[in-house]
């Protein structure tokens, strides 16, 4: 399996096709990490696609000290993993926190990017959706068994995803909860939710309304669930009107967040990255 050090020790687990299409490193969310984008993979042919566990998530190591669990180390990281396959330059396909990601790469390295998509995310998070994060982060779900988790997931989720069958959310627990005799298993460091509440006690969040103008000169776009309660549809639009050259589409039948195998979605996804060959 291809790993990576990073340069405060931890090692890192990341996919890479290879070949010579655009190289395109694949962001995941919070407590997510490379499954989040199995569903795109199969209309990614055309890039040379590369998907990274951020720390604490997936096959990579925990920190030791879980206040790096932060967006500026984990962009350092996402740096430090394009040294080490020896790339210059590469374009980000973010979702939610890989696309604050991509966002800080855009103020700290924008040298580095040849584009960038967000998925469900942009520099204002609601509270309600901060708050519906923080009453699962860092906890194992009740839920005992898959079969158990896939049915409360749906209850939870169908009201934003109407149309989604009951097997994919199957398919969603089963990336990303292990079974084990005493129930499903985090995928994920728990004191990812020490983090978070550590930094928001440090003080109020900051402005991140520059490091999302920092995409300008950038092929950029945006995608959003129209039930979205992480991207709101005002912030969507303010997007829109402080980045003119912004591409944007916002998906029926989805919140947070969108699957990327869409067809609107794609079709974002393809037009920003052409702009970037």
């Amino acid at each position: 399996m291809p790993y990576f050090e990073t340069s405060d020790g931890l090692t890192l687990y990341f996919t890479d096709t290879g070949g010579s299409g655009l190289p395109l490193l694949c962001l995941a969310g919070l407590t997510r990490d490379s499954r989040d984008f199995r569903y795109f993979s199969p209309h990614a042919g055309r890039y040379r696609m590369i998907t990274l566990d951020a720390r604490g998530r997936g096959r990579s190591d925990h920190a030791a000290d879980f206040m790096t669990y932060n967006v500026l180390r984990e962009s350092q990281d996402a740096v430090e993993l394009l040294d080490h396959l020896g790339l210059a330059q590469a374009a980000v396909l973010g979702t939610s926190r890989g696309g604050l990601v991509a966002m800080t790469l855009a103020a700290t390295a924008h040298e580095r990017l040849l584009a960038v998509v967000l998925n469900d995310i942009g520099p204002e998070i609601p509270v309600d959706g901060i708050g519906r994060i923080m009453d699962y982060v860092g906890f194992r779900p009740a839920a005992k068994t898959h079969a158990q988790a896939a049915a409360a997931l749906e209850a939870v989720m169908a009201p934003a995803f109407p149309d989604v069958p009951q097997a994919r959310w199957r398919e969603e627990v089963e990336a990303f909860y292990d079974a084990g005799p005493n129930g499903l298993q985090l995928r994920y460091d728990p004191r990812l939710r020490d983090a978070l509440l550590a930094q928001a006690e440090a003080g109020p969040a900051p402005d991140l309304w520059p490091l999302f103008l920092a995409l300008e000169g950038l092929p950029c776009g945006v995608i959003r669930g129209a039930h979205s309660d992480i991207l709101s549809h005002a912030t969507y639009l303010e997007m829109q009107r402080r980045l003119p050259d912004l591409q944007a589409v916002e998906l029926a039948n989805r919140g947070h967040v969108p699957f990327l195998d869409e067809p609107e979605a794609l079709a974002l996804i393809h037009s920003v990255l052409e702009q970037a060959q």
